[in-house]
């Protein structure tokens, strides 16, 4: 048999060959294997196979299994670095970020769909549909998330333009187009959108701001400040206290409700917040948040059988806010 021209990548190939041609359904024998490394210019007897399957599963963590079906030995791959239910999870999660542009999904999971079999692909692809939902029209966000990345590792200040939407569905700068210069301390995704958590010098607070509205992200030679506002700033609650990333008081709220609705808060607030009995069908519960605009209006939506009852001012702020919705509607 003579050499194939490639014969110094045998083994990157056979890898390659095994991870998209076989998986849990689909197997190859051992004279189609040697069929398909011709296909790269590449010759292998049976026995420098089984040496390199050997070394894929040792080495590399490439499971091989071997199966008899009949008079047929077949060969395949069984585990992988990523299991087709860990990528259907990555999938699935790139969908629904708004804050991934529609082109950028696509090119994700065109990626992605590298880590299972071709098969598996396939049957992914016609899962994969990227529907109307609103996504960012921002191509640069995944550049502005490293270079805001960049800066917090340099411990340098960012500036930037920072725009929102118009009447006419363009993209208009704010502040009349100045630049925003701030100390970049974090990165949350709250609500399906990425935010850059900063601290604000000017102003002196640590605030929040859509890294896909962010534009002409540039780093500084100047050092971060804002370390301590910072520390006593609360990531790990952050997506708990507020609502839609709108900042206001932080007030401890009591919120009585019905108790088929505990669902709803277990997962806003999460285990920690304790339900005590009002009656035999209500519960009520307190818990810290950031009291807005948007937090009167997810309760508004969950109807009667939500109520806020404590503190009293905050009560108040809510029947206000019900009576200038009311009063734009006549």
């Amino acid at each position: 048999m003579s050499r194939g021209t490639n014969q110094k990548f045998k083994f990157t190939y056979l890898m390659k060959v095994m991870l998209e041609k076989t998986d849990d359904d689909h197997a190859l024998t051992m004279p189609q294997i040697m069929d398909e490394l011709e296909k790269y210019d590449v010759t292998a007897e049976r026995k420098s196979i089984y040496a390199d399957f050997a070394d894929m599963t040792e080495k590399f963590g490439i499971e091989i299994i071997k199966e008899q079906i009949g008079r047929e030995t077949y060969y395949h791959v069984g585990s992988r670095e990523f299991e087709l239910a860990e990528v259907k999870l990555l999938v699935d999660a790139i969908q629904s970020s708004k804050f991934i542009t529609q082109t950028k999904s696509k090119d994700l999971i065109g990626k992605i769909k590298g880590f299972v079999s071709e098969y598996q692909g396939k049957n992914l692809q016609r899962q994969v549909f990227i529907d109307d939902r609103v996504k960012t029209m921002n191509e640069s966000v995944f550049y502005n998330v490293d270079e805001v990345y960049t800066a917090i590792n340099e411990n340098k200040k960012i500036k930037f333009k920072y725009y929102k939407w118009d009447i006419n569905k363009k993209l208009v700068a704010r502040h009349n187009g100045e630049w925003f210069v701030l100390s970049p301390w974090g990165l949350t995704w709250v609500d399906e959108n990425y935010y850059m958590i900063a601290y604000d010098e000017w102003d002196g607070k640590v605030k929040s701001y859509r890294v896909d509205k962010m534009m002409r992200i540039s780093i500084t030679d100047e050092k971060r400040t804002g370390q301590k506002e910072f520390k006593e700033y609360d990531m790990a609650n952050i997506s708990k206290a507020t609502f839609g990333m709108y900042g206001g008081p932080k007030k401890k709220v009591k919120i009585q409700f019905e108790n088929s609705m505990c669902g709803v808060f277990l997962d806003r607030f999460g285990k920690d917040i304790i339900f005590r009995p009002v009656d035999e069908n209500h519960s009520e519960f307190y818990v810290d948040v950031n009291i807005s605009r948007h937090f009167f209006g997810w309760l508004f939506g969950m109807g009667s059988k939500v109520k806020l009852v404590g503190p009293d001012e905050v009560v108040d702020q809510l029947r206000e806010y019900v009576a200038e919705y009311m009063k734009s509607m006549k």
